[in-house]
């Protein structure tokens, strides 16, 4: 059945006279007339105009959109961006706020996703950090058949943000994708890595890394800025002082070249060989904080897609130019 016969079934079934209905949406929406004036042309009261206005909008008869007044504009800045960071795609949002970051990026990030050309049994990797946390929240569109699979360890993580089989199984919730899970921490003791690298659950998501179509991936900001990191990481460690960002646990420094750190070699992380690898690996990453380490997981080449806002697109600009 066709939008419009559905309309019309609906309508057929509204409490009032169908061309009442009509005639009261129609005055009110296109002709500009208030709700007195409707009432006295139908000759009814006033209540029982927006009862008769709201009765078309619940059955269809009215359909309204909101215009992105910035989509020309964030048309152009994304393909800007993708030019001079060298990627392969920019998906912008107009504008974000830190309380609904996840549904401001919905669209982007379906954007993103659709662009990778998924079929069901595809592999999207899902990071850990607060950005892609929210999106699993509140961002995500359908990914039926897709397998979601984490890219760190984090269970014993007292950070939602970083316990990343809880983000994998909400996104999957969300979006009904089938989830992957990595019983791990994130630095495991040298006995326990040994012991992970020999069980047969763990090697099924080590393979899934490799075989990944996409990923969705945050971009952590500089270490020095951030009030916490996942549990075992040693920030105490000089090295971090230079960290830019991080993909995965993959540190990195302004030049995009690696951070390691005492353990780093046992870490429970997709390494940055298997990201460069990843066909559509998008970075996840809002805010002026995050434009060092935009541009130095771009030039590590762990992300060549970017989900972003509009002013974090100007910010990187400004600091590329």
């Amino acid at each position: 059945m066709s939008s419009e016969s559905t309309a019309g079934a609906e309508a057929a079934r509204t409490r009032f006279p169908l061309d009442t209905v009509y005639q009261a949406a129609r005055m009110y929406y296109l002709e500009d007339a208030t709700q007195v004036e409707i009432a006295s042309r139908l000759g009814v009261s006033r209540p029982t105009v927006s009862r008769l206005v709201a009765e078309a909008r619940k059955a269809g008869l009215v359909r309204i959109e909101v215009v992105d007044p910035f989509q020309d504009e964030t048309v152009a800045l994304a393909e800007r961006l993708q030019v001079v960071l060298g990627l392969r795609a920019v998906h912008l949002a107009a504008v974000t706020h830190a309380t609904t970051l996840g549904a401001d990026l919905a669209g982007p990030v379906a954007a993103a996703l659709e662009g990778m050309a998924l079929v069901p049994g595809d592999a999207v990797l899902m990071s850990s950090g607060r950005t892609v946390h929210d999106v699993a929240q509140s961002g995500m569109p359908p990914l039926a058949g897709v397998q979601l699979v984490p890219t760190v360890g984090g269970q014993a993580d007292p950070m939602p943000w970083f316990q990343t089989n809880e983000i994998t199984r909400t996104a999957a919730e969300r979006s009904g994708a089938i989830p992957a899970f990595l019983f791990a921490q994130a630095l495991p003791s040298p006995a326990m890595r040994s012991s992970l690298d020999e069980d047969p659950a763990f090697q099924h998501v080590v393979g899934l890394w490799s075989r990944a179509k996409g990923a969705i991936l945050g971009i952590g900001a500089p270490t020095p800025t951030r009030d916490a990191l996942a549990r075992g990481v040693p920030v105490e460690d000089a090295a971090f002082d230079q960290a830019a960002g991080d993909v995965c646990l993959n540190f990195y420094a302004a030049d995009g070249s690696a951070i390691e750190f005492p353990g780093s070699d046992r870490m429970v992380r997709t390494s940055r060989a298997l990201l460069a690898d990843v066909p559509h690996a998008v970075g996840v990453a809002v805010g002026a904080a995050k434009v060092p380490s935009i541009i130095g997981a771009v030039r590590a080449g762990l992300v060549n897609e970017l989900v972003t806002d509009a002013a974090t697109a100007r910010a990187l600009l400004d600091a590329l130019a």
